[in-house]
């Protein structure tokens, strides 16, 4: 297994593990859906099962569902079956494999799982066909209440055209070894909780053979060590930037940027604003007292 695809498994399963004890304990019932879970011959799918056999709260009468998809689903089948009997997977626990394209069984599988307004998460790595899923795929997922997707999207490929479809908050980050553009992370929501949940997850990663994150919107592409205190510079080069873009913002709207619009966490941005005010590059007002979210900040 390459070092980005150890960092992708890794980065799936803290937050698959995050995602599904909150969502069986607010809900009694819940859906997962793996897109080309082929693409891998069946690892990530393998991983996520192992994952889910072992969730607590299927003991305590709740119901699992996983859609495994992908265009040759009997290697996947068969890895998942061992990774049940293995895990000793509950009885809530129902996995499904789907074989065929995941653009085309995706809406349709959902629907079959009856996982319509129920809370529901994607992870879609699209690396393998090479190129991004089609929007409506994406946009499916949706569906759930509240919803969520993991995507992996080949070097170079936008974001823009996921940015709605019934996802409020979009997040994005390279995955990368050089100077050569990497594979594109990115992530949708309907919850800023969940938003936050996997920016842990992505600075918490173990660092393989040199993997590190691009911030996409960074103008100067620097490549940042992944890390739980990660390296602030393009950060506060991206909040100087928006500052003077849009003149000053209170500290609340500051952090909601750096959450969306960077690769950093909302935490991040409040040490950054810290250094920002103390070296005089930004003024706040008022002039003392604590950082609250209502402070207002300008150049």
């Amino acid at each position: 297994m390459s070092p980005i695809a150890t960092v992708k498994r890794e980065l799936l399963i803290r937050h698959l593990q995050a995602w599904a004890a909150g969502a069986l304990h607010h809900a009694r019932r819940a859906t997962y859906v793996h897109g080309y879970a082929d693409g891998d011959g069946g690892e990530a799918a393998e991983a996520a099962v192992r994952v889910l056999a072992d969730l607590p709260g299927l003991a305590r009468g709740r119901e699992l569902s996983m859609v495994a998809i992908g265009g040759d689903v009997g290697e996947v089948g068969r890895r998942i079956g061992v990774a049940q009997r293995e895990a000793g997977a509950a009885a809530g626990l129902t996995v499904l494999p789907v074989g065929g394209g995941t653009d085309e069984r995706l809406p349709v599988a959902l629907r079959a799982a009856g996982a319509v307004r129920v809370p529901l998460m994607g992870f879609l790595d699209a690396t393998s066909a090479g190129e991004p899923p089609a929007v409506t795929t994406v946009a499916a997922i949706a569906a759930g209440k509240p919803a969520e997707v993991l995507l992996v999207l080949p070097p170079g490929s936008p974001v823009d055209p996921y940015r709605g479809l019934g996802f409020p908050l979009l997040t994005a980050a390279e995955l990368a070894t050089g100077p050569e553009p990497g594979e594109v992370v990115a992530f949708a929501t309907t919850s800023g909780k969940s938003l936050e949940s996997f920016k842990e997850a992505l600075w918490a990663v173990d660092e393989f053979a040199g993997v590190r994150l691009r911030d996409p919107g960074d103008p100067e592409r620097h490549l940042i060590d992944i890390s739980l205190s990660p390296h602030p510079g393009p950060l506060r080069r991206e909040l100087l930037a928006h500052l003077e873009k849009v003149g000053e913002a209170t500290v609340t709207e500051l952090r909601t940027f750096a959450l969306t619009e960077t690769v950093y966490r909302a935490a991040d941005a409040t040490r950054v604003l810290h250094t920002l005010i103390d070296s005089g590059a930004v003024a706040r007002e008022p002039a003392h007292g604590r950082l609250g979210g209502d402070v207002m900040i300008r150049l």
